[in-house]
């Protein structure tokens, strides 16, 4: 019993860490005259300072279009039971920033 609530406690923690490096990706791809890649490094960058220990086999991916941009991290819990492997994933989805003029004060 012991052995499954530490697990839970690894998974959970395994998915906070992996919402905060999309989070922090979006927030970069989302930037004005930022691109996709630079959400990636930027998400990735992240999961090398935190994810040391509890999310092992990491991708970062992410889309940027005109409108939005999309950061997805994913990976695998540490594990602690015997051949239990619990996936990890996370995604964080906004607008892109951009200049709109304002043409009602015209």
């Amino acid at each position: 019993m012991l052995m499954a609530i530490v697990q839970f406690a690894l998974w959970s923690h395994a998915t906070h860490i992996a919402q905060a490096a999309a989070s922090q990706g979006l927030a970069v791809a989302r930037s004005q005259n930022k691109t996709a890649a630079a959400g990636t490094s930027s998400a990735r960058q992240l999961l090398d300072q935190l994810a040391s220990g509890p999310l092992t086999g990491s991708a970062v991916t992410s889309d940027r279009s005109a409108a939005s941009a999309s950061v997805r991290v994913s990976g695998t819990a540490t594990s602690v039971v015997p051949f239990l492997s619990l996936p990890v994933h996370a995604e964080a989805v906004g607008p892109v920033e951009r200049f709109v003029p304002d043409l009602a004060s015209g």
